[in-house]
C-alpha cells in the first residue's frame, strides 16, 4: 500500500503507546509498519529528494504533533510515553486524528502560533486545508516544481544554439559528470563539415582507456531508427562499442527498440532529460540561493 501521509499516521502512532510504556523511534516506526503492512518496498521509499525513508519522516512528523499537542509526553531524551490527555483521548474511540482535531487542543494552538512566527486567534491559527504532507515534502515539491520550470527555460535555450555551440555543450555535459577529466585532455569536438556521423569524442576515464563517441542532433521532430542505424555504422567505422545520441526532441518507439538490440552500447538522451542532466551538474545554470535544513544533532546532546 502507499505509505501514509503524517496526519493518517497521528492515530497508530498514539495506539503504538496504549500500554503505557515507553517508547524510543524505532519502537514507532515498527508500530507503524505493523499496523499498516508495510511491505519492504514501502520501507524503502524516501523523501522526493532522496535521505529518509518516508514512512520513517512522515511517523517523526505524526509525534512531533501529537508531542506538541499534550498527548504525548518526553520523559527523557528520545523517549516518549502517552500522557493522561492521550489516554483520554483514545478512551473516546476516535476514528481519525488530524491536523484540524488538534486544533481543538490550546497547547497545540499556542504551539502552532510560534512556530508559524505570528500573532492570530487560535482558531485562525490552524488553516482547515493543512496539507497533508510533511514540511520536507512540501520543500521539495515545490523545489521539484521549479526545477520542471527550469528544464523548461533550459530546453528554450538549447534549441537557440548553433549546432556547434551545441555539440560543445555535449562535451561539457559529459566532462561535469566525470568522465575523461578535463576539456583539454579528455574531450573534444569533431569537425562538423566532416563528421562522418559523430559530432563529439570522449575518453571514459582520465587514462583513455576507452573512448565514448556523441552525436548530437538540435532538433524539433523525433529521432527515427534511420539516425540511430547512422550513428551505429559511424561507430562500426570507428571500430567503436560505445556512444551517446542526444537530442533535444525525443526518440521513437522504432529508434528505442532499435538501440536496445545492436551490439554496440548506445544510450539515448532526450530533451528532457539533458535539461535534467544540465541541472544537476549546473551546466548553463547557476544557484539563485541556498537554503540549509538542519536537524538536531542527538550525538551532540547524548555525549
Amino acid at each position: 500500500m502507499p505509505v501514509p501521509d503524517y496526519q493518517t499516521m497521528m492515530l497508530p502512532v498514539l495506539k503504538v503507546f496504549s500500554d503505557g510504556k515507553e517508547k524510543r523511534n524505532a519502537d514507532i516506526y515498527s508500530g507503524i509498519v505493523e499496523y499498516f503492512s508495510l511491505s519492504e518496498d514501502d520501507k524503502r521509499q524516501l523523501l522526493p529528494g532522496g535521505g529518509q525513508p518516508t514512512y520513517q519522516n512522515r511517523s517523526n512528523w505524526a509525534t512531533t504533533y501529537l508531542f506538541n499537542a499534550g498527548l504525548l509526553e518526553r520523559p527523557q531524551r528520545g523517549i516518549y510515553k502517552i500522557s493522561k490527555n492521550g489516554e483520554k483521548l483514545l478512551a473516546t474511540d476516535p476514528e481519525l486524528i488530524s491536523v484540524q482535531t488538534l486544533s481543538d487542543i490550546p497547547q497545540f494552538v499556542k504551539w502552532r502560533g510560534k512556530s508559524n512566527k505570528r500573532k492570530a486567534k487560535p482558531k485562525e491559527a490552524i488553516p482547515t486545508d493543512v496539507s497533508s504532507d510533511t514540511p520536507e515534502e512540501t520543500i521539495q515539491s515545490i523545489a521539484q516544481e521549479l526545477n520542471e520550470q527550469l528544464a523548461s527555460e533550459v530546453l528554450e535555450q538549447l534549441h537557440k544554439m548553433d549546432p556547434y555551440q551545441f555539440e560543445q555543450l555535449i562535451v561539457d555535459v559529459m566532462l561535469a559528470m566525470g568522465y575523461g577529466g578535463s576539456r583539454a585532455e579528455a574531450g573534444k569536438v569533431t569537425q562538423a563539415s566532416n563528421d562522418g556521423g559523430i559530432d563529439g569524442v570522449i575518453n571514459e576515464d582520465r587514462l583513455g582507456l576507452d573512448t565514448i563517441y556523441l552525436q548530437a542532433k538540435r532538433w524539433e521532430a523525433n529521432v527515427g531508427r534511420r539516425e540511430i542505424q547512422n550513428f551505429v555504422g559511424a561507430l562500426a567505422g570507428h571500430q567503436a562499442h560505445k556512444g551517446v545520441f542526444i537530442t533535444t526532441s525525443s526518440f521513437g518507439k522504432n529508434a528505442i527498440e532499435y538501440a536496445n538490440t545492436v551490439s554496440q552500447r548506445i544510450i539515448l538522451i532526450d530533451g528532457q532529460r539533458l535539461a535534467k542532466l544540465m541541472i544537476d551538474f549546473n551546466i548553463g545554470v547557476s544557484t539563485a540561493e541556498t537554503i540549509l535544513l538542519k536537524k538536531i544533532d542527538t550525538d551532540y546532546f547524548e555525549a
